[in-house]
């Protein structure tokens, strides 16, 4: 099975690093997904919605507020400012990770960003 090596890394220490199957990024020019043996290229993320697909075909989401990301055929590094895992098992965790994660992404004042579309990424999780 083809996977990729995703790390992400915020000023608190790693939030995640696993192997996975793909992963989609919000960056600055919009989304983009990247695969195993991507082309190598360094960007810059905005506030959104990392989604990755995990090895087990499990979906999993973090929330960031904007990072920078280098991609090469076999790994993503993502260094971002701040993040919030909208993954759990217990529906109050989940319920106050996404109120962390509105709070996170209300922090960021870009007016490149359309702030309704990814409110309605981090309802998704609910």
């Amino acid at each position: 099975m083809d996977t990729i090596n995703l790390s992400i890394v915020t000023p608190n220490g790693e939030i995640f690093n696993d192997d996975v199957k793909s992963v989609t990024l919000p960056g600055k020019e919009g989304e983009f997904g990247v695969l195993p043996n991507h082309a190598s290229l360094v960007s810059s993320l905005t506030v959104g919605v990392i989604e990755i697909v995990k090895k087990d075909a499990l979906e999993e989401a973090i929330a960031i507020n904007w990072g920078h990301v280098k991609v090469s055929e076999n790994s993503v590094d993502v260094l971002v400012d701040g993040a919030v895992s909208l993954s759990g098992k217990d529906e109050s965790v989940i319920s106050a990770k996404l109120e962390e994660a509105r709070e996170l992404v209300n922090s960021v004042q870009d007016s490149n960003v359309s702030m309704a579309a990814v409110e309605s990424k981090i309802n998704s999780f609910a």
